[in-house]
């Protein structure tokens, strides 16, 4: 089975999805992540989905699971790149991806998680 790649670029994990999400491949990603979120001390996931051009019920649900697994494992999780056919049709499937962050593209993306990160480290102070 492909699995989708994880790059690590310091305290971020990176996920691009090149291919369309079958069932078997989202759960092999969500353990994964959750793997390298633990194993890297990771403190956010950004999931570029700018090529999907179909996202299902069942992606977009896998979708709010990694990133409220990637919350309880104290990691922000910002999806990316969403093409609007895709979120029209999860609007219509009535899909609101509750608590997932998303952003326009990777450099948004990439300001959402350093904003995440100087709040927590302001909390902490």
């Amino acid at each position: 089975m492909y699995r989708i790649p994880i790059l690590q670029m310091g305290q971020t994990l990176l996920v691009t999805i090149q291919v369309d999400m079958q069932d078997q491949m989202a759960l092999a990603l969500q353990d994964d992540l959750a793997n390298k979120i633990a194993s890297s001390d990771a403190k956010g996931v950004l999931i570029d989905i700018s090529a999907l051009e179909v996202v299902d019920s069942f992606v977009g649900r896998m979708l709010a699971s990694i990133s409220g697994i990637s919350r309880v494992l104290d990691a922000t999780t910002v999806v990316v790149g969403m093409q609007p056919a895709v979120a029209i049709t999860l609007v219509e499937l009535g899909l609101s991806l509750e608590g997932v962050r998303t952003a326009l593209n990777v450099e948004r993306g990439m300001e959402l998680l350093a904003q995440a990160r100087r709040a927590e480290n302001a909390v902490a102070r």
